[in-house]
């Protein structure tokens, strides 16, 4: 984790923030979309892996909700692997819970940073869902993983006024937290609620599907881990890729479609309530 910000570095982000907010109030004005930002090439230096080509990959990302199980090593595994604050509520994967029971025709919805399950695991540190329904009449439950969506045309992109997000030529959508001036524009425009703001450093944080691993040919730390291969990760440029074979072999749904966001994150197994 990054020290402290120092007084020169504080001063920089204040600077480019009131450029980036004056930036994006011209632009309205126009009504057009900020041009802002670098152009990433496969040489940049925040690319992660040298000799990697990422126009020859299309990732995409498939859960299979009727496999989860609710261990939660996803997000274990993912703090452990990116650096994310230990508490229960920063995260780039999350577990929730859907659970309906008899007479009620909604779902109660319920994630490891609910106040109970918190007090059930005894620390922020451990996550675990709580037993609040072994008494009830449970007519279904299920849960469901979520991430970031790395959608085909991401809102987060639109609105970043300095070009900190960007999307890669291979699908995903990634930060360079050396452009970010933590305006929190990309939080707010997420509809899937998939950022959040890293007070420590002053930036925005979301799930990157592991680019350093999926670079050098490894999976995602959360698809590594899941005991019964609820997450399924691959290349859509490959045929028998394991994402390949799971959207072709599945009736798969997006969340929100309506956004015109175009995710790349493919569900089995989950219903309406479910967003």
């Amino acid at each position: 984790m990054k020290q402290e910000m120092s007084k020169s570095e504080a001063a920089r982000r204040g600077f480019l923030h009131t450029v980036a907010k004056a930036a994006v109030a011209g632009v309205a004005l126009l009504g057009a979309r900020p041009l802002l930002g670098k152009e990433k090439t496969a040489t940049a230096k925040s690319f992660p892996t040298a000799g990697y080509d990422w126009t020859k990959h299309r990732w995409a990302y498939g859960i299979d909700a009727t496999r989860c199980i609710g261990c939660l090593r996803c997000v274990e595994a993912c703090k452990a692997e990116n650096g994310v604050s230990l508490d229960a509520h920063h995260f780039r994967t999350w577990v929730e819970r859907y659970v309906y029971l008899e007479g009620e025709d909604r779902a109660r919805v319920d994630s490891h940073s609910d106040p109970q399950n918190i007090a059930a695991s005894g620390s922020e540190k451990e996550y675990r869902f709580d037993n609040r329904y072994k008494n009830k009449k449970v007519t279904k439950a299920f849960f469901v993983p979520k991430i970031c969506n790395h959608c085909q045309h991401p809102s987060c992109v639109q609105v970043c006024p300095t070009g900190a997000t960007y999307k890669t030529k291979d699908g995903a959508v990634l930060i360079d937290h050396d452009y970010c001036i933590g305006c929190q524009y990309c939080v707010q425009a997420c509809p899937y609620g998939a950022r959040f703001f890293n007070d420590e450093q002053g930036v925005t944080d979301k799930c990157t599907w592991c680019y350093h691993r999926i670079t050098k040919g490894l999976k995602p730390a959360c698809v590594e881990v899941c005991p019964v291969n609820a997450r399924i990760f691959g290349d859509m440029n490959d045929p028998d890729s394991d994402i390949s074979q799971f959207i072709r072999n599945n009736r798969v749904q997006v969340l929100k479609p309506e956004t015109g966001n175009g995710p790349t994150c493919f569900y089995i197994g989950i219903d309406k309530e479910v967003v």
